[in-house]
């Protein structure tokens, strides 16, 4: 399936239904929740991590897995996790579009940053097509400076993608320097709970040595050719201008939306001090879970981890 994000940026989704083998739990109208996979950075569809957790997630109900801009086999270039959003709330408005009443998304590193802005930028109940996913004003740039799994080269130097984009990803900043204002034609695009997995609580860090390698990946036009033809991710190559929400200012604003924060203790690209902040800015209504020698994303987490991630959901999301 391609879906059109808001910017006209090509997206390739795949849905898969429930496995029939598993006891998914059907609503009063027999349908099944479902929950939407935002990867890490160099990630795609059909990576072999990425189908290893759809298969878990599979378990507890229908799955949507896309490939963010400039991954895989859609179009655009990447904005290291900020006009992700975009792709991301396409696919949570098609999972509503198949008749699925309770949609939860589960993001690794770079998508990670990615489903936190997405919850705060699209409630329930509120405007969900409010400035195309810029409903804080910001506007569209590239990724948010983290990194995500392999050579995730979630990189600080943000893509200008504001304003109004074309399909390449591209976009032309608006006069204000704020968001695009672009109306979401795909209709409800908002989460029931919100899952965090080593995602960064800031941009541009780069503590580590492995940020700082990504940092490389993503602002250098050497670096971006590496990208390019060693991770098979075509990256942006303009700044952020302005700067997107942050995410741990997202994280504050997602309440009363259930959100899991789901960190490991030997994380090569963001200490601990990241999920800490991330929980104390959301407040109660988070749960912060610190995994003893976990590593790094959608690499990093087995089995065991990914179904209590989705017993969370099934449990947390309303009609769950």
């Amino acid at each position: 399936m391609v879906l059109l994000a808001a910017d006209g940026v090509a997206i390739e989704a795949v849905h898969e239904p429930a496995d029939f083998d598993a006891d998914v739990t059907h609503d009063a109208a027999g349908r099944v929740p479902v929950t939407v996979v935002a990867h890490g950075f160099t990630g795609s569809v059909g990576r072999p991590h990425v189908r290893r957790a759809a298969a878990v997630f599979r378990r507890y109900g229908a799955v949507i897995t896309f490939s963010f801009r400039g991954h895989g086999a859609s179009g655009g270039r990447s904005t290291v996790g900020d006009r992700e959003v975009l792709d991301l709330a396409a696919a949570v408005a098609w999972a509503r579009r198949l008749g699925h009443r309770t949609v939860w998304t589960v993001g690794f590193s770079m998508g990670g940053s990615v489903v936190l802005r997405h919850a705060a930028l699209y409630p329930a109940g509120g405007p969900d097509a409010q400035a195309s996913g810029h409903a804080d004003g910001r506007g569209s740039g590239p990724t948010e400076g983290h990194g995500s799994g392999h050579a995730d080269a979630q990189s600080p130097s943000p893509a200008d993608a504001q304003g109004s984009a074309s399909a390449d990803g591209h976009g032309s900043a608006s006069a204000d320097g704020h968001g695009s204002g672009l109306a979401d034609p795909h209709g409800p695009a908002h989460t029931d709970a919100v899952v965090a997995v080593s995602a960064p609580a800031r941009w541009y860090y780069r503590g580590t040595a492995a940020m700082r390698r990504l940092h490389w990946v993503v602002t250098r036009p050497l670096g971006r050719a590496v990208g390019r033809y060693g991770l098979r991710t075509r990256i942006h190559t303009s700044d952020w201008d302005p700067v997107p929400l942050d995410p741990a200012e997202a994280a504050a604003r997602i309440a009363p939306t259930p959100l899991l924060l789901v960190h490991g203790d030997r994380d090569p690209y963001f200490p601990l001090d990241h999920p800490r902040a991330l929980a104390t800015a959301a407040g109660p209504q988070a749960d912060l879970w610190l995994e003893p020698g976990m590593g790094h994303a959608e690499n990093a987490a087995d089995e065991a981890l990914l179904a209590r991630i989705a017993d969370w959901a099934a449990r947390r999301a309303p009609g769950g």
